[in-house]
């Protein structure tokens, strides 16, 4: 079967439904963005924040590209966020803090900085350099979305939809190269927005998510069956040769 067949074979009525709610979504968030940064540093024409907002644009236009003819399912059901069925009740807490107010804090204090002029100004290279990170973080997580069918925003077994051991893409390197993305990604944000002040929050998400991960880990040992011989296949958590 081709690739539109299976498309519209999933593509029912709840998926789209659930597709679309994600695009709105992210479409909403595209525009939270350019206020609240335009907002934080008092100006509408500050160049790093607009380039964080078309990075973040190009981001979204290609997970749609990635999960709308491979897995639609998938993508309607992210578009829940931390409300999806059967989500750890330790995850939403900690991803509500590493992936949501941590970082909503330094792009705040990011524009607050540029206002104020807290921060001495960051050479072009730093700004290129957090570029980079951040597209290169981003690259990460989306060949992660593409590698594993189960790319699931909360930590959850997906029993409904078949969750089976990811081996493929990234996952032959270690066990949740996500995270190590959205580690870069957020770490390299302050450097692209020119903030060394909003590195302090950024930091502070780094061991949310290695314990994020340490709770994952257990969790799918426990539950995944065949995760137990992955592990021992692919022996490193988010850092070959470290954890």
């Amino acid at each position: 079967m081709n690739d539109s067949a299976s498309v519209k074979k999933e593509m029912t009525p709840e998926v789209r439904r659930g597709v679309v709610a994600w695009v709105v979504k992210a479409f909403a968030g595209l525009l939270f963005f350019a206020v609240l940064l335009s907002l934080s540093a008092g100006r509408w024409d500050w160049v790093w924040a607009w380039v964080f907002v078309g990075l973040f644009a190009v981001v979204s236009t290609v997970h749609v590209l990635i999960l709308i003819p491979t897995n639609p399912e998938l993508l309607a059901e992210r578009s829940k966020g931390l409300r999806e069925e059967g989500s750890k009740s330790w995850d939403k807490i900690i991803a509500g803090f590493a992936v949501g107010l941590l970082p909503m804090a330094s792009w705040i204090i990011s524009g607050l900085d540029v206002r104020n002029e807290w921060s001495p100004p960051m050479s072009l290279v730093l700004h290129l350099g957090g570029v980079m990170g951040f597209a290169l973080g981003w690259a990460l997580v989306l060949w992660a979305t593409a590698s594993n069918a189960s790319f699931s925003t909360t930590v959850r077994i997906q029993k409904e939809r078949g969750h089976t051991v990811q081996t493929g893409g990234p996952y032959q390197f270690v066990r949740h190269p996500g995270y190590v993305g959205a580690i870069l990604y957020q770490l390299a944000t302050p450097f692209l927005l020119g903030s060394w002040w909003a590195l302090i929050p950024m930091i502070l998400s780094v061991p949310l998510f290695v314990l994020r991960t340490a709770l994952e880990d257990k969790t799918l040992h426990e539950e995944l069956p065949g995760y137990a011989e992955y592990a021992q296949q692919t022996r490193y958590r988010l850092l070959p040769g470290v954890w």
